[in-house]
């Protein structure tokens, strides 16, 4: 049978090979001004070298290169393979290789000017900032440490918090263009071999020219792309990801993003902090709980509003009543205009603020909301009732832990006012039942996203709205399906290992 997505597969990596010899190689580099193509009188005769030097290390070359070849003789390739103190060294003909490795930071040295074979060694120029503090998961208590947009690095950090052999990276190539390096890591033996294969087909099967970032392999490889809800969590730590590592998930890390991302996963670990491991399993069951509820706050409190002062005046009580029709005598539009209104000055403010400068943004956001607060209520264009709920609705919207699905919250409050203000609480009522039925649906790599709620999994609620102390979490999630399910012997941890006298 024939097989199209091959065809096409092929019939577009056959364009990307266009040089059919060096020649041809060279003379398209050689329009760019960082290209060298020089001859050095080296101790055993004249040789060519070939690099781009903008992507080299121009150190390395002489003390590795330049030096070695002045000093020693040779008289041919694999004589002078043996001379150059390197590692990542080959001899090679291949022009599509030649390519590739010229353009990630490769040296090609040659014994003839027109030879179509020679040596490939790396000095690859590594231009990268330092480890630094998180800024999108900060955490009062626990490391201190982030990723960055080195992908090798990001590697050496969760080598050095999972020492262990069986920690497996598959690296694959993204991009026509960009020829992205991807890595997705696991721990063989623990992680599920058809959640890995599923991750790694999808990756491979990727058809775009560049990958900047891992969010463009967020929204590519996710099982519902239309979806507004996450399926994938990216993350700026490494203890988080060694964490979730033992658990089962697969790791996906990206080279140039200072963010790895983590499946499969589902929606209760969008609001739970990995600051809620360092803390008392009481307080961190305490702090999830206020999280939640403080994420429903922000999502129904403005519908609510909507819905109550339009259709059900009856359920507010006498002396509440009385402070909204004195707050509201003098407003000229409806409350669901209102509201609107209110919630889209609050996500202007949000945006200005994340897109000035950090203390110009901090400005505009505090003086920003006090000015434009004030003088609505003041001109009679907002009630201060309303002006207090979504204040609140807003500031309870920031306690989400991942920031990816803070902005899922602020997009799920417009529909609900909608329906608020067609068919009130009903409206409310329905739109829930409409979210809750696409929930139900959404999976993450084939992985239901409601569990262990939906599927119930008993086992797993041990750490899904509240987390119970260590020794009792035995057992890994069941949702990951991982191979080995046991994390310790539980019957040992419930022993007194205290020293009797």
């Amino acid at each position: 049978m024939f097989n199209w997505f091959q065809f096409k597969k092929k019939k577009t990596e056959n364009k990307q090979s266009t040089f059919n010899d060096l020649s041809g190689l060279f003379d398209a580099l050689s329009a760019s001004a960082d290209f060298v193509n020089s001859s050095h009188n080296a101790a055993g005769g004249m040789c060519w070298i070939t690099y781009i030097k903008t992507m080299v290390n121009p150190d390395f070359i002489y003390s590795a290169v330049l030096f070695p070849l002045s000093e020693k003789k040779f008289g041919n390739l694999d004589e002078l393979e043996g001379i150059l103190p390197i590692e990542d060294i080959a001899i090679t003909e291949d022009v599509g290789e030649i390519q590739n490795k010229l353009m990630s930071g490769y040296i090609f040295i040659r014994l003839h000017k027109n030879a179509q074979k020679g040596i490939l060694l790396s000095a690859i120029a590594n231009e990268t900032r330092q480890v630094s503090t998180p800024e999108v998961e900060f955490s009062v208590v626990g490391p201190k440490e982030a990723f960055v947009e080195t992908m090798d690095t990001n590697i050496n950090l969760i080598r050095k918090r999972l020492p262990i052999p069986q920690l497996h990276v598959k690296e694959v190539r993204v991009g026509k263009i960009s020829k992205t390096r991807v890595g997705v890591m696991f721990i063989d033996g623990i992680a599920n071999q058809e959640n890995i294969n599923t991750v790694v087909q999808r990756i491979q099967d990727l058809e775009y020219d560049q990958i900047p970032d891992s969010s463009f392999i967020t929204q590519m490889i996710a099982d519902n792309s239309n979806s507004p809800f996450p399926q994938i969590v990216d993350t700026e730590r490494p203890d988080r990801v060694a964490s979730v590592l033992t658990e089962g998930k697969i790791a996906v890390l990206v080279d140039g993003s200072p963010h790895v991302l983590l499946v499969p996963i589902t929606l209760v670990e969008f609001f739970s902090a990995f600051e809620d491991y360092f803390l008392p399993w009481h307080i961190a069951s305490a702090f999830r709980l206020i999280r939640l509820g403080a994420i429903m706050f922000s999502v129904l409190s403005t519908p609510l509003y909507v819905a109550v002062l339009t259709y059900h005046y009856e359920m507010i009580p006498t002396d509440l009543l009385a402070t909204l029709v004195s707050s509201r005598a003098d407003i000229p539009f409806p409350p669901f205009i209102e509201v609107i209104v209110l919630e889209l000055a609050i996500e202007l403010l949000r945006e200005a603020g994340a897109r000035l400068p950090t203390k110009v943004g901090q400005t505009i956001g505090i003086v920003g909301g006090i000015v434009i607060g004030t003088a609505s209520v003041e001109a009679g264009l907002t009630s201060n009732v309303l002006l207090i709920i979504v204040a609140l609705a807003a500031l309870a919207s920031f306690t989400t832990p991942i920031y990816q699905m803070s902005n899922t919250i602020r997009l799920v409050r417009f529909p609900f006012i909608l329906f608020a203000q067609l068919w009130g609480i009903v409206g409310v009522s329905l739109c829930f039942s409409y979210i809750l039925a696409h929930l139900l649906k959404l999976t993450s790599i084939g992985r239901p996203y409601l569990a262990p709620i939906y599927p119930i999994r008993i086992m797993d609620l041990k750490d899904a709205l509240f987390r119970l102390p260590f020794n009792r979490q035995s057992k890994r999630p069941i949702q990951m399906r991982p191979e080995d399910s046991n994390r310790f012997n539980a019957a040992r941890t419930l022993e007194k290992r205290d020293n009797k006298k």
